[in-house]
């Protein structure tokens, strides 16, 4: 689903990724771990087609992100760290907006009509669906912005840190999401630094650190013996992290 041959960028001088290759099949949910500064941003808006590459090629879906950046979004849904919401529009507004710039249909068994409501549903925010965005909770807008993501019904889905702020029944939420698309043959690859979420919904993991990946593989292969995957990732990175992940411009 997901192919990363030799991918890099560099910022004049400051190499963030180093030369990279990824492979991540459908129906896998993939970890990508790595302290503040590690190059998992920068990676992750490579692989959404947000940031391009300074060399190497990004397949989604067997679609080449930089020579067919339309075709290949049509396959993907990608929520960055900072996501950003239309305050003043309702969430039923603020999903039809979002697909009518993917083009969808408006009638039909996965017309827009149906998928809106069904997203809203999906995140249990039908209730409040005819409610204004400023209006919700931390965890309400995490959800509206999961729901975005899904309802162009993307094969795979790269999200950057979604765990941050939410309270324990919306942190249960998203991982059953996650491990929902995963069993309907869709893929997730996710950025985290919550070692546990990572450690029960991931099937593989990553650690990155100084933009290189220093491990990747399931739990049992890459963590040692008596060790934890909390251990692991400090034996790695240490503790501190290594400041911004770009250069000031």
């Amino acid at each position: 689903m997901l192919r990363a041959r030799q991918i890099q960028k560099r910022y004049g001088s400051f190499q963030a990724v180093h030369p990279m290759d990824l492979d991540v099949a459908a129906g896998e949910v993939f970890g990508f771990l790595g302290l503040n500064g590690a190059g998992k941003t920068t990676t992750l808006r490579m692989l959404g087609g947000v940031l391009p590459p300074t060399t190497g090629t990004i397949e989604i879906d067997g679609i080449d992100i930089v020579k067919e950046p339309v075709k290949a979004r049509q396959r993907l849904g990608f929520i960055p760290d900072r996501p950003y919401l239309y305050d003043k529009l309702t969430a039923r507004e603020f999903l039809r907006f979002i697909g009518e710039m993917y083009g969808m249909p408006e009638s039909g068994p996965r017309g827009l009509n149906v998928r809106v409501q069904e997203a809203l549903d999906e995140q249990l925010l039908g209730d409040f669906a005819d409610q204004l965005i400023e209006s919700y909770s931390h965890g309400m807008k995490q959800r509206i912005t999961l729901a975005s993501a899904l309802l162009h019904d993307p094969r795979l889905l790269i999200v950057d840190e979604p765990m941050v702020g939410l309270d324990p029944r919306g942190t249960r939420q998203i991982k059953e999401t996650f491990r929902r698309l995963a069993g309907e043959g869709r893929t997730v690859f996710l950025s985290t630094h919550t070692l546990a979420v990572a450690a029960e919904v991931c099937d593989r993991i990553a650690i990155i650190h100084h933009g290189r990946i220093q491990v990747l593989g399931t739990q049992a292969e890459i963590v040692p013996v008596g060790k934890t995957l909390e251990e692991l990732f400090l034996d790695i990175t240490g503790v501190a992290g290594v400041g911004d992940e770009e250069p000031a411009a």
